[in-house]
């Protein structure tokens, strides 16, 4: 389109320059003596713009030649990094679809043009570390530290994703808190920083790294729950043996995580080991008040100690809502148990025999038939009825 309205242009022009010359009548008196040159004026200017012409024309091919040994340079120049940065792209791709040795030979065509060296030698490592070969993760490690210009907090990341790999956590560490410290709490380090106290076993701040980033939307709700009843239960469970620091730990957590019933009854029976009886009957009264579960049940009844009594009158109000669960009529066998309550006892963990058959409720009725001498047959029956359902040897009974 341009080159028809150039040509349009001259046209016009070649047009306009006839159409003018034709009603011109002047000469023009060249003398040169000897010479005497006589011509029309239209002529002269044919010939001056013409000699224009190629005047300009010889100017700029002696130019193009002056110029030619630099162009030549600059078009090497630019095939070469056209070249590293193909070589590039196709180290990126290369790692991606999983070819790792066409990785490295691409990123090493690209790192030694010295186009993008420091995203060169990231492709390196990285393909180097998939390969599981020592000596180029060395020589790419030693080449990305070198050309990080603008690129170190992404090298510290990819140390420190390397060494989890490798399981060297303490370098790990290192390498995240460098991260956190330089580039700030963003997302992706945050991410790192659970991954390696995770994998620490540090669950405080297991804790505390999925509260940030469930605040920020980096987990959702379903992912962050099991990080943070895991890391409750691995606390509670290295607070084990210490009543007032469970205590303290229990009151300190957050009423929704409360609602776990693993991480309930696992705080019960820690607070039950360290002697602690009356919390622990209080965080499975506080849980099963609103919401019921067998399990839970069952450990109400497996703390000696304590207020007995009024553990046993909070149980038969729950009976009155589920008659039938064995595990409730178990622990009320259990309590009364305790409180030497022997009918009461015999009675309860008979009717949770009767909904359900269990282990552990043949071998409670047998331990409290024993030392009745005329119930000993009885007594064996059970333990007998317990071995069966796989859980303890058969006990010979002394008369």
């Amino acid at each position: 389109m341009r080159l028809l309205v150039w040509f349009l242009i001259l046209a016009a022009v070649a047009v306009g320059l006839a159409v003018a010359g034709r009603y011109n009548d002047g000469y023009a008196l060249l003398v040169l003596p000897p010479w005497r040159i006589e011509m029309s004026f239209n002529l002269l200017a044919v010939l001056v713009i013409s000699s224009c012409g190629v005047v300009y024309l010889l100017l700029h091919a002696v130019a193009s030649v002056v110029r030619m040994p630099s162009a030549v340079a600059e078009f090497r120049v630019r095939r070469a990094r056209a070249r590293a940065d193909g070589a590039l792209r196709a180290a990126m791709l290369f790692l991606q679809e999983g070819r790792y040795s066409q990785a490295i030979k691409s990123a090493d065509t690209s790192f030694l043009a010295d186009h993008a060296p420091g995203l060169a030698a990231l492709i390196g490592l990285r393909a180097a570390h998939a390969l599981r070969d020592d000596e180029r993760i060395r020589e790419w490690g030693e080449r990305l530290r070198y050309n990080e210009a603008g690129m170190r907090a992404v090298r510290l990341k990819t140390e420190a994703e390397l060494a989890l790999d490798n399981h060297d956590y303490e370098l790990a560490r290192e390498r995240v808190d460098q991260l956190l410290a330089e580039g700030g709490r963003h997302i992706a380090a945050l991410r790192l920083s659970l991954r390696v106290h995770q994998a620490q076993g540090d669950w405080t701040e297991v804790l505390k790294l999925a509260r940030q980033l469930e605040k920020h939307k980096a987990l959702t709700p379903e992912q962050a729950a099991p990080l943070r009843m895991r890391a409750h239960r691995e606390n509670i469970a290295a607070l084990e043996g210490d009543a007032d620091q469970l205590a303290r730990y229990w009151h300190a957590m957050p009423d929704a995580d409360k609602q776990d019933v693993r991480l309930a009854l696992a705080a019960a029976r820690a607070l039950g080991a360290a002697d602690n009886c009356g919390q622990a009957a209080v965080i499975v009264e506080d849980f099963l008040d609103h919401r019921w579960d067998s399990t839970l049940a069952a450990a109400y009844g497996q703390c000696q100690g304590g207020d007995v009594v009024a553990r046993i009158a909070h149980a038969e109000k729950w009976l009155n809502s589920h008659p039938r669960d064995a595990s409730l009529l178990l622990t009320l066998g259990r309590l009364c148990r305790q409180k030497q309550l022997w009918g009461k006892a015999q009675s309860y963990l008979e009717a949770s025999l009767a909904v359900e058959a269990s282990a552990e409720a043949h071998l409670e009725l047998a331990s409290l038939l024993e030392n009745e001498l005329e119930k000993s047959a009885a007594a064996e029956r059970h333990y007998k009825q317990a071995a069966l359902l796989g859980r303890r040897p058969v006990p010979r009974l002394h008369r």
